[in-house]
C-alpha cells in the first residue's frame, strides 16, 4: 500500500540489522497543508530546480542517483511528496461517481509515487549512512509524516467510500487477493481511528505525534549505541586468521574513530568476532 503506515521507527529498525557502520561526526533520532513556510522555500531554492528526487530514477530496477542526491534534496522532496498524495487523496475522497474498488482502492494504491520514492530513498540512508544532518531531519520528519498519515486514514469522506466497500465486498465479485487488500485497508483506517469520533480523532493525532517523535529517537538512540559497541583490537598479530580486506576495513575503521593504529571490528549482522 502507498500510504506511509509504518512508522519512521520501524522503517529504520528493519535495515540496521544488515547496514554498515555508521560514519557520523558525533555520537548521538501526515496534515492537509504544506509542511511549512521554510520547507516551501527549499522547493523552489536554486539547490532545489534540479532535485533528482522529483523524478524516477533512469537506472535499472529504479536504483537512487546517489551521485546525485544530496541531504538538502530530501526536505523538498517529502514536502513536495505529501502535497502531491494530499491532493490525490481529496480527489478520490470527494468524486461524484460512486465507491468502486478501482476509483478506491486502486487509486490509493497508486497515489503517494512520489513520498513513497523519497521515504524509500531516505530511510534507507539514516540507516546505513547516516550522519547529523539526516538524524536531525528524522526528528523534523517524524510528526510532519505521522500528521500527513493522519489526514489520510482520518479522512472521514475517504473511509465512508472504504467502509461501503467492505460493507459490499461478498457481492463485488472481487478475487481473493483484492478482497484481501479491500479488508486490509478497512481494518488499517478502523484501527488509525477512522470510526471515533471527532474529539477522539483530535487526540489520536496528539498521540501520534508524539510517538512519532520518540519512536525516532529511540531508534538512532539504539543506532548510537550499536556503533559504539565494538571490539577494539590493539595489534596486528591479534588479528591473525582474519583476511586482509577485513583487516583493512577494520583498520579505516579505527582512523575513523581517532584511533590509528589499532583495530575495531563494529557490531553489525553478520560480522565474525574473533
Amino acid at each position: 500500500m502507498k500510504i506511509q503506515f509504518l512508522s519512521l521507527a520501524a522503517l529504520t529498525a528493519v535495515l540496521v540489522g544488515c547496514s554498515e557502520p555508521q560514519k557520523s561526526s558525533a555520537d548521538d533520532p501526515f496534515s492537509g497543508q504544506l509542511i511549512g513556510s521554510a520547507m516551501s522555500e527549499n522547493i523552489t531554492s536554486p539547490s532545489t530546480v534540479t532535485n533528482p528526487l522529483f523524478k524516477a530514477s533512469p537506472l535499472p530496477l529504479d536504483y537512487p542517483q546517489f551521485d546525485l542526491i544530496q541531504t538538502e534534496h530530501y526536505l523538498p522532496a517529502f514536502d513536495r511528496g505529501m502535497a502531491e498524495q494530499l491532493t490525490e487523496i481529496e480527489a478520490i475522497a470527494n468524486q461524484v461517481e460512486a465507491p468502486g474498488f478501482d476509483n478506491t482502492i486502486v487509486a490509493l494504491e497508486r497515489s503517494g509515487q512520489l513520498l513513497d520514492r523519497v521515504s524509500r530513498i531516505f530511510f534507507s540512508m539514516a540507516s546505513a549512512h547516516t550522519n547529523d544532518e539526516i538524524r536531525s531531519l528524522q526528528q523534523q520528519l517524524a510528526p510532519l509524516l505521522a500528521s500527513h498519515n493522519d489526514a489520510i486514514l482520518l479522512n472521514s469522506a475517504l473511509f465512508a467510500r472504504i467502509k461501503i466497500l467492505f460493507d459490499q465486498r461478498q457481492s463485488l465479485s472481487l478475487d481473493p487477493e483484492a478482497q484481501r487488500l479491500l479488508e486490509l485497508y478497512h481494518l488499517d483506517f478502523v484501527r488509525a481511528g477512522a470510526a471515533l469520533t471527532g474529539l477522539q480523532q483530535e487526540r489520536m493525532r496528539e498521540i501520534n505525534a508524539d510517538m512519532a517523535i520518540m519512536q525516532t529517537l529511540y531508534s538512532q538512540n539504539v543506532l548510537s549505541e550499536a556503533n559504539d559497541l565494538a571490539i577494539i583490537v590493539d595489534s596486528e598479530e591479534e588479528m591473525q586468521g582474519i583476511d586482509d580486506a577485513l583487516k583493512q576495513a577494520a583498520s579505516e575503521e579505527a582512523a575513523e574513530r581517532d584511533i590509528p593504529g589499532k583495530y575495531v571490528i563494529p557490531l553489525l549482522n553478520t560480522s565474525g568476532q574473533p
